[in-house]
């Protein structure tokens, strides 16, 4: 079954990240935008396309900062991840972009 959503960045910060990606000039930062927009289009037409982490390994930092109950993952070219969370409105599902990282501070992140 798939579930519709619309994407939202937690933070201003985050989106304006997002948006330097996409004025970049440097190659490696163009491919992560492109990246990036492929993943929010795979999200918006199913919020549950991702990897979905154990509540038990969600960072701490993720539910005090966020306030987040879920956390999902979709991985991206090079072993870069996405991280969202996805919330259910009255109308419209939601998934909040959290940030990406590459592979060496995802597993930072996740104390791996």
């Amino acid at each position: 079954m798939k579930f519709p959503s619309k994407i939202q960045f937690a933070d201003e910060n985050i989106q304006k990240n997002f948006e330097k990606l996409k004025t970049s000039r440097d190659h490696e930062r163009k491919k992560i935008f492109e990246w990036l927009m492929r993943a929010f289009e795979d999200i918006e037409e199913n919020a549950f396309c991702g990897i979905q982490i154990p509540k038990k390994c969600i960072p701490r930092e993720y539910i005090l900062k966020q306030k987040i109950t879920n956390l999902w993952k979709y991985n991206l070219p090079n072993s870069w991840r996405l991280l969202y969370s996805i919330q259910h409105g009255e109308v419209i599902v939601l998934a909040i972009i959290l940030e990406w990282l590459d592979h060496k501070n995802y597993e930072r992140r996740f104390n791996y």
